[in-house]
C-alpha cells in the first residue's frame, strides 16, 4: 500500500509518540502509568511505522527474531529483580523490606527497585506486542501461500 499521506504524518507524530511511551514508562512510579501502558504505547508505535511504511521496513527497526529476545529479556529482568528480593529475605518483588530506599514525592531516581521492574515490564509488553504483529502476519502470509 502506498499511501504518501500516512507515511508523511506518520513520520512527524512517531517520534512523539515513542517519547511520550518512554515518558509513561520512566515516570511510572511517579504518576499513573508505567510499564504496561507506556510498553503498550511504545509497541503500538513500532506496529504503525510497519503498517505505514511496510512490513521490510518495520523488520529493519526491529525484527521478529529482535523482538523475541527483546520479550525474554524483559521477562528475566521482572523475576531477576523479584527473585533478588526472596534472597534479601523478603517477598517476592518486595521493595522496602528488602532494604530498597522508600521514595520520595516528586524524586525520579528514588523509587529503589520499583522503576527497574516498570522497565521491564515495558519492555516485555511492547516487544511481546511487535512478537504477536509478526507472528499474526507470518501466519497470514503462510495462509495465503495455501490457496493457490
Amino acid at each position: 500500500m502506498e499511501d504518501v499521506i500516512v507515511r508523511y504524518i506518520s513520520r512527524i507524530i512517531l517520534p512523539f509518540v515513542q517519547l511520550y511511551g518512554l515518558y509513561v514508562v520512566v515516570h511510572g512510579h511517579l504518576s499513573p502509568g508505567g510499564g504496561f501502558s507506556g510498553g503498550a504505547i511504545i509497541g503500538a508505535s513500532m506496529i504503525l511505522f510497519a503498517l505505514s511504511f511496510n512490513l521490510k521496513e518495520g523488520s529493519k527497526k526491529i525484527s521478529h527474531d529482535v523482538s523475541t529476545v527483546l520479550e525474554s529479556g524483559g521477562a528475566v529482568l521482572f523475576a531477576t529483580i523479584g527473585i533478588a528480593a526472596i534472597f534479601m529475605g523478603t517477598n517476592f518483588l518486595g521493595n522496602r523490606a528488602a532494604g530498597f530506599p522508600m521514595g520520595e514525592l516528586g524524586d525520579l531516581f528514588s523509587a529503589g527497585a520499583i522503576p527497574i521492574i516498570t522497565f521491564g515490564l515495558g519492555i516485555k509488553v511492547a516487544s511481546t506486542m511487535i512478537t504477536l504483529f509478526y507472528s499474526l502476519i507470518e501466519g497470514e502470509e503462510d495462509h495465503s501461500h495455501d490457496h493457490h
